[in-house]
């Protein structure tokens, strides 16, 4: 299995032989879509939250007697069913929402993804971006140079949540260059999840030599 691997100028530079555990694996959108849901809700916040019965201020005095008053019998205003008293079943900012994820489930979905990926022509590989300092005017024209490659033009035309790019390792120059482009995000290749290779629709591997030896080292270290 073979990819072609160009540079900054959208010239084609050479290629690059991929593994087959990383790129070559049969998709699976069960165990994708247990994995992805998984991480999004262990990634999720919760701000809304009400109070019990219990934390409501005042109410500890009965409203009336028992009885003889004709009406009905009450032994709180913070009961749910008063107006200023607590909420039963409401939002609480302490629940939790963490799921567990096996790295074993997490590599092998993260594989399925690549290679679905790829076989639908959505993962370009760049050699360097040859970027000495940061600069956004140069990402823009490299990204403009990827769009003319057949194939890539959606880098360009477009708007939203256009592609990923992976380095091989931080890359203080690529982070800033590409992080005044909204649509673009920029991860480390060994920290890349299915969310974030779903949350986009291309994916530049930089340095793919170094970046694909370190998927294929982790994704077999962590399915074995």
């Amino acid at each position: 299995m073979e990819a072609k691997v160009y540079n900054s100028k959208g010239k084609e530079a050479g290629k690059l032989t991929l593994p087959e555990n990383v790129f070559g694996v049969k998709w699976n959108a069960d165990l994708v879509h247990q994995v992805v849901s998984s991480l999004q809700s262990a990634a999720r916040i919760p701000y809304a939250h009400t109070k019990t019965r219990g934390e409501v201020r005042g109410g500890g005095k009965k409203p009336w007697k028992q009885k003889g008053t004709g009406r009905a019998r009450h032994g709180s205003t913070r009961s749910p069913i008063w107006v200023g008293g607590g909420v039963a079943h409401g939002p609480r900012n302490d629940k939790n929402f963490d799921r567990k994820v096996n790295k074993k489930a997490k590599a092998k979905a993260i594989a399925a993804v690549l290679s679905a990926k790829f076989a639908q022509g959505e993962i370009i590989f760049v050699n360097s971006f040859e970027l000495a300092a940061p600069k956004t005017k140069e990402a823009k024209a490299a990204v403009m140079n990827l769009g003319a490659i057949k194939g890539f033009e959606g880098l360009v035309s477009k708007r939203k949540n256009v592609a990923t790019v992976a380095t091989a390792k931080k890359d203080r120059n690529v982070e800033k260059s590409f992080g005044n482009i909204g649509n673009i995000n920029v991860t480390e290749v060994r920290n890349i999840n299915p969310v974030d290779l779903l949350a986009k629709k291309f994916i530049i591997i930089e340095n793919p030599e170094e970046s694909v030896k370190i998927l294929s080292e982790r994704l077999s270290k962590e399915t074995k």
